[in-house]
């Protein structure tokens, strides 16, 4: 049974919380006592779609992915949320049931909060808020653009815009980008409506274009703005 971390190992962890930063110590420590501090092993639902549960969770450690699932069992996958994200807000902000599943990708460590220390947590600190209402805004402009491309792009295209999504997720460094983990091709083909196999024929072009490589455990988008010449070209003529 893995044990819940020390004191001092949970302010570290908090520490790399993005929505928690500029916190003093007084107020992370503060914080760490009212958590919930829970190891989940990869494959394990933390939330579930339609429950009424409203707590926040903080990815200390690990990684999750965030999905729904049709009546005929085909996984669509919003997004991935590696250490130093957060998810839950919306249900712990509108009171409403969960709106998607998130499952583990791998051994996680997380940190929840119940809608009362999140909303004090808010109220007390501007910057916070302010952070909160930019990530609320771009993952509304996000939500927008992915049904924007679902409606009106084909498959290879939608393709080259999940690239160059997860490429700018992943940080570009002089026109390059790094994707690490390389993301499964049949996760790639649930967040853009296709079949595995298209994924990985588009991939395989891409690849003979010296486009994007592999290496390591990593997908390098290796021409950043070639990526996002493609997609705006073609959305500019839909």
């Amino acid at each position: 049974m893995p044990t819940l971390p020390s004191a001092g190992a949970a302010l570290l962890g908090l520490r790399g919380i993005r929505l928690l930063e500029g916190l003093g110590t007084p107020a992370l420590e503060e914080l760490a006592g009212a958590l919930e501090w829970r190891h989940c092993v990869t494959g394990q639902q933390v939330i579930t779609r339609n429950a009424l549960d409203r707590d926040v969770y903080l990815v200390v450690t690990g990684r999750v992915q965030v999905v729904a699932f049709a009546a005929s069992g085909k996984q669509i996958t919003y997004r991935e949320m590696g250490a130093g994200e957060h998810f839950g807000e919306l249900s712990a902000i509108d009171g409403r049931a969960r709106s998607a599943d998130v499952i583990a990708l791998e051994d996680s460590l997380l940190a929840s909060m119940s809608p009362a220390t999140f909303h004090a947590l808010l109220a007390k600190n501007e910057a916070l808020r302010a952070r909160m209402l930019v990530g609320l805004i771009s993952f509304v402009r996000e939500m927008t653009d992915r049904v924007f491309e679902l409606s009106t792009l084909g498959v290879r295209n939608r393709v080259h815009a999940e690239l160059l999504r997860l490429a700018r997720r992943a940080g570009v460094s002089g026109n390059v980008a790094r994707i690490c983990p390389a993301p499964r091709h049949g996760d790639i083909a649930s967040r853009v409506s296709t079949y595995r196999e298209q994924v990985t024929r588009e991939l395989s072009t891409l690849t003979a274009q010296k486009l994007i490589a592999r290496e390591s455990n990593c997908l390098v988008v290796l021409d950043v703005l070639l990526l996002e010449t493609m997609v705006d070209d073609v959305r500019r003529v839909v």
